[in-house]
């Protein structure tokens, strides 16, 4: 019964929350209301059943804590009694639906306020929409519990402090707002899929998480493609998770993987995501466009049947769009498959010279890979090993260290 409360709170949880910040004001006080009435749903459901709709059931509860709380401070019953009145009748003339729905939308954007510090953010995002714990959080980060405690802690006393209102921003807003969130949401997701650091290739947990919240967002503003776009981009890219790790945890990198294992339904969702983000008939963006380069590895047959040739436009647009040396080195990885390693050595070493990738493992990891194509073994073996001193994953240096062993020098 525990397991399927639990499941119950990671579903329901965003929307009880949601509600409680638009009729309290405050995301501590939310969150505080909300733990209370799940403490109620051990203690009651165990015995009574899990109810027909339990995301109501805790939102009740919630309300009656917040109302018996907020009479028993005598020196503020006047306000109280008059906001406890208001949560009574709330709710008779609105659609329930809608007032969730908008509620929802709201902490999503305070969840990812610009005033929050960007780590903040996704903790906060994890804590609130994700109805992960502490703990949880922390585990998926490798960092200590109480360090993604104060995250949270200081997040909440932040947006308390710059009284942050509970509202969708006004279309001026929207836009750059938007960005925000999309970014915490796709920061996630990333951490899930390559893990920065430690001895997992992959966290699946945080990629679902990431997943789920561009799903909802998705829902909640159907208007916007490049929502559309991300969550086409994540479908894409998680179809190809059982496929990337060997039996014993060892990573397996994008040609060397069976396609027979990616998710086809996945891959599916993505392309009709991405089906969703062309029919609102604007340009794409950045996550777009990035989806549309995962539609191209996940559409082929091999890795020799990509079209390395649509890819390198793609780098190109998507380049001019959100010009980055990172995106500069993968266009450099395009154009080794369309046009040889010869033209793909030019172009990586043109981004050699560039400061922003000076620490970034990828660098001489690609340019190895290159070398190697071209029988240039000892020079290649010497980036492997680069490459391997330079990453904090443990998993992604057995990788390197293996190229580099698998690349005579003679």
């Amino acid at each position: 019964m525990t397991n399927a409360i639990d499941a119950v709170w990671r579903i329901e949880s965003p929307r009880v929350i949601a509600t409680l910040v638009r009729l309290t004001g405050d995301v501590g006080l939310a969150e505080d209301l909300a733990q209370d009435a799940l403490v109620a749903a051990l203690e009651q459901w165990p015995e009574q059943g899990i109810p027909r709709n339990p995301g109501a059931w805790l939102t009740a509860v919630a309300k009656r804590r917040a109302i018996d709380g907020w009479r028993r401070q005598s020196a503020l019953r006047d306000r109280y009694e008059s906001i406890a009145h208001a949560l009574e009748v709330e709710g008779d003339e609105a659609d329930p639906d809608d007032v969730i729905r908008d509620d929802l939308l709201r902490l999503v954007f305070i969840s990812c306020h610009p005033v929050l510090a960007p780590d903040a953010r996704i903790a906060l995002t994890l804590r609130l929409l994700g109805g992960l714990s502490t703990d949880e959080i922390a585990r998926a980060f490798l960092v200590p519990s109480p360090t993604i405690g104060a995250r949270i802690t200081r997040a909440k006393k932040t947006l308390s402090a710059a009284r942050v209102p509970f509202e969708v921003p006004d279309r001026s807003e929207i836009a750059s707002r938007l960005a925000t969130v999309l970014e915490v949401v796709y920061l996630i997701f990333n951490e899930g899929y390559s893990a920065t650091s430690g001895g997992d290739w992959m966290r699946p947990a945080l990629t679902q998480e990431a997943l789920r919240l561009g799903r909802v967002l998705a829902n909640l503003t159907p208007r916007e493609p490049e929502v559309h776009g991300l969550v086409a981009l994540m479908e894409l890219q998680a179809s190809r998770m059982g496929a990337r790790t060997a039996p014993d945890g060892s990573a397996i990198l994008l040609n060397d993987q069976d396609r027979t294992r990616w998710d086809r339904l996945q891959i599916g969702r993505g392309v009709a995501a991405l089906a969703r983000a062309d029919a609102l008939g604007k340009a794409r963006g950045p996550y777009a466009l990035q989806a549309a380069l995962a539609a191209c590895h996940a559409i082929a047959p091999t890795a020799a049947a990509t079209d390395w040739d649509e890819i390198v436009a793609l780098y190109d647009a998507l380049a001019q769009l959100t010009p980055s040396p990172i995106i500069d080195l993968n266009r450099a990885v395009a154009i080794s498959m369309a046009k040889g390693p010869d033209a793909g050595l030019v172009a990586v070493d043109r981004l050699a010279g560039i400061g922003a990738l000076a620490g970034y493992h990828l660098l001489p990891a690609v340019r190895g890979d290159i070398l190697a194509r071209l029988g240039r073994t000892a020079e290649a073996r010497v980036e492997f090993e680069r490459a391997a001193g330079m990453t904090r994953n443990e998993r992604e240096r057995e990788v390197l260290l293996g190229r580099a062993n698998s690349t005579s020098g003679h």
